[in-house]
C-alpha cells in the first residue's frame, strides 16, 4: 500500500532541496551509499542506519558534520544522528531513502559549506512525563502511545485515586501529523482542556486498563497469562525527525514459579504506524504480545506465514485496527483469549525467544485519521510491512 508523505515533511524537504542547490559542498568524503531494493514494490519510510565505525573520514571531517545527498536529485535529504550506546558521542546516522521497485538509489556523504538554515522538527518524539504522575509517552507523524511508571502503580497499591496499575501500551489517537504530546499534557495539567476530548487533533479514548493494550507482553503457564507491573526505570535515547527511541526496565516478576526478567527497547520511526519492540527477556522460551479486545465486538485476523495478527473493532462511532508484526518467522502461534474478567481478553501472538532476545512491531490505525479507510486497507499495509521487514534494503558503502 502506498502511503503519501505529509505536507509539512514535504515542505521541510523542499526547503532543504532549494538550499542545497545554491550551496556547494566544502568536503567530499568520497563515500557513496548505494541502496538496493530487490522487491517489486517501491520503498519509502524505511530507515537506513550508517554506523560511524563503518566510515573512513578524511582528516578534519567530523562525523556529525556529514549530510546525505541524493545523487539522482542533487538534494540533501533529512537525516538524524543518534548516540545509541549513550557514551556522549554520536555513532549512527539515520536517513530514509526513496527507492523504486527492483531498483537502487545512490547517496553521497558530504559536508556543506554552510549549515542548513531550516528548522528540523522532532516529529518522532518521546519523553518521561512526571507532571502526569509518571507516564512515558511517544509519538510520530502517524500515531501516539504511552505507558505507566512506578508512582502510578504505588498510587493504586495505596488506594490513592488517579493511579494506574498496568504494563499495557496505551494508544493516543492522532489525526494531525505534528507533535501533540506536550500540547495535550499541558492543557490537561493546566486545567485548560482534556486530551480525552477531541478538539480537532484527536484524543485519548482508548482504554487499556490491565489489558495488553497495543503490544504489552505476557507469559503463559498452563491456561493462565501472567504479566509484569509498571516500568521501574526509563532512559530516552533519541528524538528527531526520523526516530525516537528509549528503554524501559521492569522489576522481575513471577509467572507461576518462573522468575521473568523484562527490558524493552522501543523505537518509532517517521511514517510508520507500528513501534518496534526489542525485548530482553529471561525465564521463558516464548512470550505473548497482546492486543486488547475491549468489548469483544471486533474481528480478529491473522497471517501466520507473513508474521502478523490484527484486531479491527468499532470504536466510539469510528473504527480502529491494531496489529502485531513479528519478523523472521519468529511468530510461533496466535491465541484469541476471551474471559469474563475485566480487561483481560486479548488476541495474543506467541513469539519465540532466542538468546534472551526477541523483536516485534506493534501499532494501530484509526479510521478518523484518514490513513486507512477500512480493515482491508489496514491488512494490505501489514502484508507489505511484513514483506519489507523480511526483505530489508541492501546497503553498500563505497
Amino acid at each position: 500500500m502506498k502511503t503519501n508523505m505529509n505536507k509539512s515533511f514535504f515542505f521541510k524537504t523542499l526547503l532543504l532541496s532549494v538550499f542545497v542547490f545554491g550551496c556547494k559542498t566544502k568536503n567530499k568524503t568520497e563515500q557513496v551509499v548505494t541502496i538496493k531494493n530487490t522487491l517489486s514494490v517501491p520503498r519509502t519510510f524505511e530507515t537506513v542506519e550508517l554506523n560511524k565505525s563503518d566510515l573512513v573520514l578524511k582528516d578534519g571531517v567530523s562525523f556529525t558534520n556529514l549530510s546525505v545527498k541524493d545523487l539522482t536529485t542533487n538534494t540533501i535529504v533529512v537525516s538524524q544522528f543518534v548516540d545509541n550506546n549513550q557514551d556522549g558521542e554520536m555513532d549512527t546516522l539515520l536517513f530514509q531513502p526513496e527507492v523504486g521497485a527492483n531498483s537502487e538509489s545512490r547517496f553521497e556523504l558530504v559536508v556543506l559549506d554552510k549549515k542548513q538554515n531550516t528548522e528540523v522538527i522532532d516529529y518522532c518524539y518521546s519523553r518521561f512525563v512526571p507532571e502526569r504522575t509518571d507516564d512515558y509517552a511517544w509519538e510520530n507523524d502517524k500515531v501516539g502511545f504511552r505507558t505507566f511508571g512506578p508512582v502510578a502503580q504505588k498510587m493504586v497499591e495505596d488506594g490513592v485515586k488517579g493511579g494506574t496499575l498496568s504494563s499495557g501500551i496505551d494508544a493516543w489517537l492522532k489525526k494531525v501529523d505534528y507533535p501533540i504530546i506536550n500540547k495535550w499534557y499541558e492543557k490537561a495539567t493546566a486545567g485548560t482542556g482534556s486530551y480525552h476530548e477531541d478538539t480537532g487533533e484527536g484524543l485519548d479514548n482508548f482504554h487499556v486498563g490491565v489489558s495488553r493494550g497495543v503490544g504489552g507482553i505476557a507469559v503463559k503457564q498452563d491456561t493462565t497469562f501472567y504479566v509484569s507491573r509498571n516500568f521501574t526505570n526509563w532512559k530516552t535515547i533519541t528524538t528527531g525527525p526520523i526516530r525516537t527511541s528509549f528503554v524501559l526496565e521492569y522489576a522481575n516478576w513471577d509467572a507461576n514459579g518462573k522468575t521473568i526478567t523484562e527490558k524493552k527497547h522501543i523505537s518509532l520511526d517517521y511514517g510508520n504506524n507500528l513501534s518496534k519492540f526489542e525485548i530482553e527477556i529471561s525465564g521463558t522460551e516464548t512470550f505473548y504480545a497482546g492486543l486488547t479486545l475491549h468489548k469483544n465486538e471486533g474481528k480478529p485476523s491473522e497471517n501466520i506465514k507473513n508474521g502478523w495478527i490484527s484486531y479491527w473493532e468499532p470504536h466510539f462511532g469510528s473504527e480502529l485496527g491494531m496489529a502485531i508484526v513479528v519478523p523472521n518467522n519468529q511468530l510461533k502461534s496466535s491465541e484469541l483469549f476471551v474471559t469474563p474478567l475485566k480487561d483481560q481478553s486479548n488476541l495474543f501472538a506467541e513469539i519465540k525467544v532466542a538468546n534472551n532476545k526477541s523483536v516485534y512491531y506493534a501499532g494501530f490505525a484509526w479510521e478518523e485519521s484518514k490513513q486507512f479507510k477500512n480493515k482491508q486497507a489496514w491488512e494490505a499495509y501489514l502484508n507489505t510491512f511484513s514483506l519489507k521487514l523480511n526483505n530489508p534494503l541492501l546497503v553498500s558503502l563505497k
